[in-house]
């Protein structure tokens, strides 16, 4: 399936887009390209805290993951299916818990337990 690609430059140019288009593309299951990601930050391209989003998700939907790393400015997200369950993961930064929660909520809504 082809990816939707994202500009996350857009607007403030922050988090937001990237949290809430993986959050989306793992509700829908439809792989989704993020380019530009906080490029209108000082200190440009993923932090650690979503990162930890990433990868909660990526657990929550057998997601296939290019670009998952700090600094990164480009990403690809193919999720496969949504499963519930318990994960324990650390933020291992001060990132806020709330920022995850953004990404990592309406998935487990939608997931099979």
């Amino acid at each position: 399936m082809k990816a939707i690609v994202i500009d996350g430059s857009y607007g403030e140019g922050g988090g937001s887009i990237f949290r809430y288009a993986l959050a989306l593309s793992s509700v829908t299951l439809k792989p989704i390209e993020i380019i530009n990601i906080r490029a209108k930050r000082s200190n440009p391209g993923l932090r650690p805290q979503h990162l930890t989003a990433a990868k909660i998700l990526v657990e929550m939907t057998e997601a296939k993951f290019e670009g998952l790393s700090v600094g990164s400015t480009k990403v690809r997200f193919e999720p496969k299916k949504r499963k519930g369950g318990k994960y324990v993961f650390d933020v291992g930064t001060a990132g806020s818990i709330s920022l995850i929660i953004q990404a990592v909520l309406p998935v487990a809504l939608f997931a099979d337990r």
